[in-house]
Protein backbone atom coordinates (compact mmCIF):
# COMPACT_ATOMS: atom_id res chain seq x y z
CA UNK A 1 0.00 0.00 0.00
CA UNK A 2 1.49 3.16 -0.94
CA UNK A 3 0.58 5.27 1.78
CA UNK A 4 1.30 3.20 4.76
CA UNK A 5 0.43 5.44 7.44
CA UNK A 6 -3.18 4.64 6.70
CA UNK A 7 -3.12 0.85 6.19
CA UNK A 8 -5.33 -0.99 8.61
CA UNK A 9 -3.24 -3.68 9.22
CA UNK A 10 -5.22 -6.52 11.67
CA UNK A 11 -8.02 -8.47 10.16
CA UNK A 12 -9.69 -7.99 13.16
CA UNK A 13 -10.20 -4.13 12.21
CA UNK A 14 -11.07 -5.05 8.70
CA UNK A 15 -13.68 -7.47 9.60
CA UNK A 16 -15.03 -4.63 11.93
CA UNK A 17 -15.33 -1.98 8.79
CA UNK A 18 -16.90 -5.51 6.91
CA UNK A 19 -19.50 -5.45 9.92
CA UNK A 20 -20.28 -2.01 9.30
CA UNK A 21 -20.65 -1.68 5.89
CA UNK A 22 -24.00 -1.03 4.48
CA UNK A 23 -22.80 -2.13 0.81
CA UNK A 24 -20.51 -4.55 -0.83
CA UNK A 25 -19.23 -2.95 -4.33
CA UNK A 26 -17.82 -6.19 -6.83
CA UNK A 27 -15.22 -5.74 -9.80
CA UNK A 28 -16.06 -8.09 -12.17
CA UNK A 29 -14.20 -8.41 -15.61
CA UNK A 30 -14.72 -10.30 -18.72
CA UNK A 31 -13.06 -10.22 -22.03
CA UNK A 32 -11.23 -7.11 -20.95
CA UNK A 33 -14.49 -5.56 -19.91
CA UNK A 34 -14.91 -4.18 -16.42
CA UNK A 35 -18.14 -4.26 -14.77
CA UNK A 36 -18.90 -2.76 -10.73
CA UNK A 37 -22.26 -3.96 -9.31
CA UNK A 38 -23.35 -3.09 -5.65
CA UNK A 39 -24.90 -5.83 -4.00
CA UNK A 40 -26.18 -6.18 -0.50
CA UNK A 41 -23.93 -8.95 1.44
CA UNK A 42 -23.47 -10.97 4.54
CA UNK A 43 -19.87 -12.13 6.00
CA UNK A 44 -18.76 -15.12 8.52
CA UNK A 45 -15.36 -13.78 8.34
CA UNK A 46 -13.93 -16.10 5.60
CA UNK A 47 -16.29 -15.49 2.96
CA UNK A 48 -18.81 -13.04 1.67
CA UNK A 49 -22.10 -13.65 0.61
CA UNK A 50 -24.89 -12.00 -2.22
CA UNK A 51 -27.37 -12.72 -3.85
CA UNK A 52 -28.43 -11.67 -7.56
CA UNK A 53 -31.45 -12.09 -10.10
CA UNK A 54 -31.37 -15.39 -12.74
CA UNK A 55 -30.00 -13.98 -15.14
CA UNK A 56 -28.48 -10.06 -15.93
CA UNK A 57 -25.11 -9.11 -16.94
CA UNK A 58 -23.69 -9.50 -12.97
CA UNK A 59 -24.96 -13.39 -13.42
CA UNK A 60 -22.84 -13.34 -17.65
CA UNK A 61 -19.83 -11.75 -15.93
CA UNK A 62 -19.87 -14.29 -12.78
CA UNK A 63 -20.28 -17.04 -15.05
CA UNK A 64 -17.39 -16.11 -17.24
CA UNK A 65 -15.13 -14.97 -14.81
CA UNK A 66 -14.76 -16.10 -10.92
CA UNK A 67 -12.31 -13.65 -10.27
CA UNK A 68 -13.70 -11.15 -8.30
CA UNK A 69 -12.30 -7.92 -6.89
CA UNK A 70 -14.46 -6.50 -4.03
CA UNK A 71 -14.66 -3.48 -1.97
CA UNK A 72 -17.12 -1.70 1.18
CA UNK A 73 -16.86 0.92 3.20
CA UNK A 74 -18.07 2.68 6.23
CA UNK A 75 -18.25 6.70 7.97
CA UNK A 76 -17.52 7.96 4.30
CA UNK A 77 -17.98 11.64 4.33
CA UNK A 78 -16.38 14.41 2.37
CA UNK A 79 -13.83 16.78 4.18
CA UNK A 80 -14.24 20.48 2.09
CA UNK A 81 -11.50 23.01 2.29
CA UNK A 82 -12.96 27.17 1.90
CA UNK A 83 -9.95 27.92 -0.02
CA UNK A 84 -8.01 25.52 -1.88
CA UNK A 85 -10.05 23.53 -4.67
CA UNK A 86 -7.47 20.57 -4.36
CA UNK A 87 -7.32 20.67 -0.40
CA UNK A 88 -10.99 18.74 -0.35
CA UNK A 89 -10.39 15.20 0.68
CA UNK A 90 -12.63 12.02 2.72
CA UNK A 91 -12.73 10.76 5.35
CA UNK A 92 -13.56 7.07 5.71
CA UNK A 93 -12.76 3.18 6.17
CA UNK A 94 -12.71 0.72 3.78
CA UNK A 95 -11.77 -2.85 2.98
CA UNK A 96 -10.50 -3.92 -0.61
CA UNK A 97 -10.12 -7.59 -1.29
CA UNK A 98 -10.06 -10.39 -4.04
CA UNK A 99 -11.33 -13.56 -4.61
CA UNK A 100 -12.55 -16.21 -5.90
CA UNK A 101 -16.68 -16.62 -6.56
CA UNK A 102 -18.54 -19.46 -6.86
CA UNK A 103 -22.58 -19.68 -7.52
CA UNK A 104 -24.07 -21.91 -4.55
CA UNK A 105 -26.79 -24.21 -5.98
CA UNK A 106 -27.84 -26.61 -2.74
CA UNK A 107 -30.63 -25.72 -1.11
CA UNK A 108 -28.76 -25.89 2.45
CA UNK A 109 -26.06 -23.72 1.19
CA UNK A 110 -28.32 -21.04 -0.42
CA UNK A 111 -30.15 -20.88 2.98
CA UNK A 112 -26.66 -20.47 4.90
CA UNK A 113 -25.50 -17.78 2.22
CA UNK A 114 -29.26 -15.85 2.79
CA UNK A 115 -28.94 -15.82 6.09
CA UNK A 116 -25.65 -14.72 6.29
CA UNK A 117 -27.15 -11.44 4.04
CA UNK A 118 -30.09 -11.01 6.54
CA UNK A 119 -28.13 -11.45 9.44
CA UNK A 120 -26.31 -8.94 8.28
CA UNK A 121 -28.63 -6.17 7.77
CA UNK A 122 -31.34 -7.54 10.63
CA UNK A 123 -29.40 -9.38 12.91
CA UNK A 124 -31.71 -12.25 12.89
CA UNK A 125 -31.82 -16.01 10.84
CA UNK A 126 -34.92 -15.81 8.77
CA UNK A 127 -36.52 -19.33 6.95
CA UNK A 128 -37.12 -19.09 3.37
CA UNK A 129 -39.92 -20.25 0.68
CA UNK A 130 -38.59 -22.68 -1.56
CA UNK A 131 -40.10 -21.31 -4.46
CA UNK A 132 -38.64 -17.94 -3.22
CA UNK A 133 -34.74 -19.43 -3.16
CA UNK A 134 -35.88 -20.58 -7.08
CA UNK A 135 -36.20 -17.13 -8.36
CA UNK A 136 -32.74 -16.07 -6.70
CA UNK A 137 -28.91 -17.42 -7.66
CA UNK A 138 -26.87 -17.44 -4.69
CA UNK A 139 -23.17 -16.66 -4.65
CA UNK A 140 -19.86 -17.19 -2.44
CA UNK A 141 -16.64 -15.11 -2.87
CA UNK A 142 -13.83 -16.79 -1.12
CA UNK A 143 -11.24 -14.19 0.62
CA UNK A 144 -7.40 -14.83 -1.27
CA UNK A 145 -6.63 -11.45 0.40
CA UNK A 146 -7.82 -8.02 1.42
CA UNK A 147 -6.01 -4.87 2.81
CA UNK A 148 -8.26 -2.36 4.88
CA UNK A 149 -7.46 1.79 4.53
CA UNK A 150 -8.63 4.46 7.04
CA UNK A 151 -8.29 8.17 6.56
CA UNK A 152 -5.73 9.58 8.56
CA UNK A 153 -8.42 12.03 10.73
CA UNK A 154 -9.90 8.34 12.19
CA UNK A 155 -9.47 6.53 15.15
CA UNK A 156 -8.96 3.05 14.99
CA UNK A 157 -11.86 1.59 13.99
CA UNK A 158 -11.90 -0.72 17.18
CA UNK A 159 -12.36 2.19 19.12
CA UNK A 160 -15.31 3.72 17.89
CA UNK A 161 -18.74 2.88 18.75
CA UNK A 162 -20.63 0.72 16.75
CA UNK A 163 -24.33 1.76 15.89
CA UNK A 164 -27.13 -0.64 16.06
CA UNK A 165 -28.94 -2.05 13.54
CA UNK A 166 -32.87 -2.00 12.91
CA UNK A 167 -34.73 -4.78 11.46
Amino acid sequence: MRRSEKEIQDRASMDEVIARAEVCRLGLCVDNEPYVVPVSFGYDGTSIYFHTATDGMAIDYLSSNNQVCFELEYDVRILTNDTRACGWSHSFYSVIGFGKVQELTETSRKVFALNRVMEHYSGKEWDFEVDMLAQIRTWCISIDQMTGKQSKDKLPISSTQRPGRTA
